[in-house]
């Protein structure tokens, strides 16, 4: 390079450092001084990663004093640039020598850098493009927040996300049966609520036990951060903020942490977008004692825009309870029992109507006059006759069929406000088997028994109390703990244990789920399958961190040389998706049929591909076996699901535990009959209670089925695993192969940024394949949606990466120097996320390919084909090739403007135009269903009318800029 002092040049590789200026040549080294920032840096004179800097006549340049000078003429003395022209300040003729130009000149403009020799590799132009694009695909999406998550595509949870996750500030209540996933569905909507600017604060209440449960769900599964908020965290946070919420965005905290006045007052003061509430049906209420966690949550609700409240069992309180949790939801609507009970009663004719236009048959005369009153503010004959015809395509039929039944939905009903699933309405759940194994009690544990009681005091008295004598009759290794010095004997005769090892010897094959109610006999059974014959196993409990558990949860997931079996306490039971696996042993069983259903649930859920046989080792004529026979015969828990287990043990837990504990059996067989007879009232009851309409629009029907559809549509996009990796290549991230389809990721040295957020230092591994990232907790689902993917486009699409590029074109149909300019502008109006405007004119790529004449041939050469035919050049020559093609770059570029310019409009008023069609056709929906169905709330309605007026403000200013610049040279060599 021909290097002189005085010259001025800028770094390729740091554009940061400004305009520099040659200061010493000494032999084949070169050193720059950067003034702007007072660097030196020495370079290789033949290599130097440098570009010269030489304005051109037409452009406007600053002196080191700050006054500017329009370039008129350029004049070159001892390989040193003298410019000429006019100072702008006072139209004076000047001349400014480069040596005193500006120091801190930054090149960002894709113009600049072209004309100042910045030039990028080819493949980083066409990442660059392909980022923008994919970013507007992503936004325009309706189906945004839906694919992201790490959860199985079932369609009555897609549809609940997909319509109250859309929604301006959702209040609802998920109420859908144990295992049908009210945590999934809530995730989802936070998810699309959260990714969509809906909600940027988010408080959630859940029981104390639940607080990690639902940090690691939102982490593992919506790569969503939250924090758990105690007591102490509380106080820590005072350092930081006089109110602790306001700390995070994210809170995860327990109701009894807001039973403190102070806390409570503070939570209602820290401007929460959206509250979460589970396990909502612990919230009593009566209109003149209303419970303690009912005031908390209505304090809250009153102020928070947004409410979700999470509940298996709506009217496990009472019906009264039931409508007081709506009455949090919208008080205008739910302002008397009474009222709701009426209103009820009419439910039952639109469901009627509802299942008649289900039935695919002809309707009959009845049902045809009840949708004709129903629905008496609309003309619906035309469907009528449409439904009715024999002769009609039954395509068209299916589709008037739906129409009456989404204007039924629409209009009476709970359906916006109330969604509930049931197993009975929801299809694809696996069978039960209870495999029992009796096991007779060891000469240990009878002398352990007999002195423990022996040693204790006082007779047990109240359920507390007979609660703590059982829960040590249901696990006696624990007693004869107490007695033995070693501490760990009992599983070397425990004939339990015994049994679990030939069941694992006689099922190698296959992946074995065992559950106990304590960590330290979760620790006991490891050793024992391990010291006395080798079985591979691992455990999972509450004292292991979430990286421990992920590994363990790994390891049994695992194909090859994995666990055969993992060991859980309680804890396990919670939060966790063993759905590979289809035996579960219960080794002891828990004192509360909520928990045993949890256990159970591991496995028995939607998804699941096999029966799930249930094992229970126990031993007989004891408390184990009396607890078994009530579960099993009185409550039916092993082979259903029992959505009363909670109402009836808590209406027999004194009985119950009374007869635990003396062990009579008459009185054991007396209490199982009441059980059983109170058990057929309550699902007799509940079956009758069953609301058809609102299941009917709980689970989306065919809807619900082509939302999945488009998602694993979406999922089997192979462009997108190209374009993700062609990212994190140019990215410079190193990808290992892992086998099973997953990918080990880890940042490099030489990476094009210092750090890319979302990529742990020892890195992550993922997977594109949905199913493997659900069998595997410590594997991350990579989709479009996923944060790293997200960072990354972020990373080069906010960077100068591929701004500015050069490349030849090889085509002897054309004659050799032919110049083409291609220029991707973006049409970007500024607005808050929460404005909705990324739905309608999210920032979008527009291209223009210009021939040397100014002609666009966009519409006629696709990006892909151009793109396919060209060649790379290197740095060096692609600055030549610039600086030889400066004077026929320049005229185009205004011409480029005008017809990006153009398509602008169109642009704009195309989004324009649907904004307002959507927004129009949406509000006018609401106020015809306002007059019939209550449920639409005033704040919905006042929403889209002011979203309409601040989108169209926005829309007026939509600024074009010049996002990426590629000059095209065709060539016959």
């Amino acid at each position: 390079m021909p290097f002189a002092l005085g010259q001025r040049w800028i770094s390729d590789t740091e554009t940061d450092l400004g305009l520099g200026t040659v200061v010493q040549i000494e032999g084949r080294m070169v050193t720059v001084l950067f003034p702007a920032t007072g660097d030196n840096r020495m370079f290789a004179r033949e290599d130097a990663p440098l570009t010269r800097v030489i304005y051109n006549p037409g452009d406007t340049i600053e002196s080191h004093e700050g006054w500017q000078l329009t370039v008129s003429e350029i004049e070159e003395n001892n390989q040193l640039i003298i410019y000429h022209g006019t100072r702008l300040d006072t139209n004076e003729t000047a001349e400014l020598r480069e040596t005193l130009l500006n120091h801190n000149v930054r090149f960002n403009k894709p113009q600049d850098r072209l004309f100042a020799g910045q030039i990028d590799r080819l493949d980083r132009f066409g990442l660059r493009y392909r980022a923008q694009n994919l970013r507007h695909q992503l936004a325009t999406s309706d189906i945004l927040g839906l694919q992201g998550p790490r959860v199985g595509l079932i369609p009555h949870q897609t549809w609940i996300a997909h319509e109250v996750g859309q929604r301006f500030a959702p209040r609802v209540l998920l109420a859908d049966e144990v295992g049908l996933g009210k945590t999934i569905e809530a995730g989802l909507i936070l998810h699309q609520q959260l990714l969509t600017g809906r909600a940027e604060r988010i408080l959630i209440i859940v029981p104390d036990s639940l607080r990690h449960q639902w940090l690691v769900e939102m982490m593992r599964r919506f790569n969503l951060r939250f924090s758990i908020f105690d007591e102490e965290r509380c106080v820590e946070a005072y350092a930081d903020n006089d109110n602790p919420f306001y700390t995070e965005q994210l809170v995860i905290c327990s109701m009894e942490l807001l039973r403190k006045k102070k806390r409570l007052e503070q939570a209602v003061d820290a401007d929460w977008d959206l509250l979460v509430v589970d396990e909502a049906h612990h919230l009593e209420w009566s209109e003149d004692n209303p419970s303690r966690a009912y005031k908390i949550v209505e304090a809250l609700s009153d102020v928070v825009p947004g409410v979700l409240l999470l509940t298996a069992t709506p009217d496990q309180l009472g019906h009264q309870s039931h409508f007081a949790r709506l009455r949090l939801l919208d008080p205008d609507r739910f302002y008397d029992y009474e009222t709701f009970l009426a209103e009820e009663q009419n439910y039952r004719s639109v469901a009627e109507a509802a299942e008649a236009l289900l039935a695919d048959k002809a309707l009959s005369d009845d049902a045809i006059n009840s949708m004709t009153e129903l629905l008496s503010e609309k003309d619906i004959n035309p469907q009528i006759q449409m439904i009715q015809s024999s002769d009609v395509d039954a395509e068209l039929r299916e589709q008037a069929r739906d129409e009456l039944l989404q204007e039924l939905l629409d209009r009476h009903g709970t359906g916006r406000i109330l969604y509930r699933n049931t197993r009975a309405g929801v299809k694809g759940f696996p069978q039960r088997i209870l495999n029992t194994h009796p096991q007779a009690l060891p000469e240990q544990y009878r002398t352990a028994a007999r002195v423990s009681a022996m040693m204790s005091t006082g007779t047990a008295t109240g359920v507390a109390q007979l609660e703590l004598k059982v829960k040590k009759a249901l696990s006696p290794e624990k007693i004869y703990q107490e007695f033995d010095a070693g501490n760990s004997e009992w599983w070397k005769f425990d004939p339990r244990v015994d049994w679990l090892i030939d069941f694992l010897k006689n099922n190698r094959s296959q992946k074995i789920l065992i559950i106990a109610s304590q960590a330290e006999t979760a620790l006991s059974l490891e050793e024992a399958l391990r010291t006395r014959e080798g079985i591979l196993a691992t455990v999972f409990h509450e004292g292991m961190s979430i990286i421990e558990r992920d590994k363990a949860g790994a390891y049994f997931a695992q194909e090859e040389a994995g666990a055969q079996a993992l060991i859980c306490s309680e804890i396990g039971s919670e939060g966790r998706n063993f759905q590979f696996a289809s035996h579960l042993v219960l080794f002891d069983l828990p004192l509360n049929p909520d928990l045993l259903e949890q256990r159970i649930g591991r496995l028995d859920r939607i998804g699941q591909q096999h029966d799930v046989n249930i094992h229970l080792p126990y031993f007989a004529e004891t408390a184990q076996e009396q607890l078994m026979q009530w579960y099993h015969q009185g409550l039916n828990a092993f082979e259903l699901t029992c959505p009363s287990g909670h109402v009836l043990y808590k209406e027999f837990a004194e009985p119950l535990l009374s007869a635990l504990v003396s062990g009579d059996s008459d009185e054991m067989t007396q209490l199982m009959n009441h059980t059983q007879q109170r058990y057929k009232e309550l699902k007799q009851a509940m079956e009758q209670g069953r609301d058809k309409l609102l299941e009917i629009n709980s689970h989306g029907g065919n809807k619900s089925a082509a939302i999945v559809e488009r998602l694993q549509q979406k999922d089997q996009d192979v462009n997108l695993v190209g374009s993700v990796i062609r990212l994190w290549d140019i990215i410079g991230v190193d990808q290992e192969d892992h086998g099973e389809n997953t990918i080990i990721l880890k940042p490099s040295e030489n990476m094009l940024f210092p750090t890319y957020p979302g990529l742990p230092e020892d890195g992550m591994t993922v997977t594109f394949d949905r199913d493997v990232a659900l069998s595997r907790d410590d594997i991350a689902l990579i989709t479009e949606e996923h944060p790293l993917v997200q960072t990354g486009l972020d990373l080069i699409t906010s960077s100068e990466t591929g701004s500015v590029s050069v490349a030849i074109l090889k085509n002897k149909a054309l004659p050799a120097g032919t110049l083409f300019l291609e220029l991707i502008y973006m049409a970007d109006a500024s607005a808050p996320k929460a404005s909705q405007l990324y739905r309608y004119l999210p920032p979008t790529p527009i291209r223009v390919l210009l021939d040397k004449n100014g002609n666009d041939l966009s519409s006629k050469v696709d990006y892909d084909s151009f793109d396919q035919q060209l060649s790379a050049v290197n740095r060096h020559i692609g600055s030549k090739l610039v600086t030889a093609s400066q004077a026929q770059i320049a005229p185009l570029l205004p011409k480029a403007e005008q017809v990006a310019q153009v398509a602008l409009e169109t642009l704009v008023t195309e989004a324009r135009e649907t904004m307002i069609q959507k927004i129009s056709a949406e509000l006018t929906r609401l106020e015809s269903l306002k007059a019939v169905n209550p449920n639409i709330r005033e704040d919905e309605l006042d929403y889209l009318k002011d979203q309409m007026t601040e989108l169209n403000g926005y829309m007026d200013d939509c600024p074009l800029q010049l996002d990426a610049i590629r000059l095209v040279l065709v060539s016959h060599a």
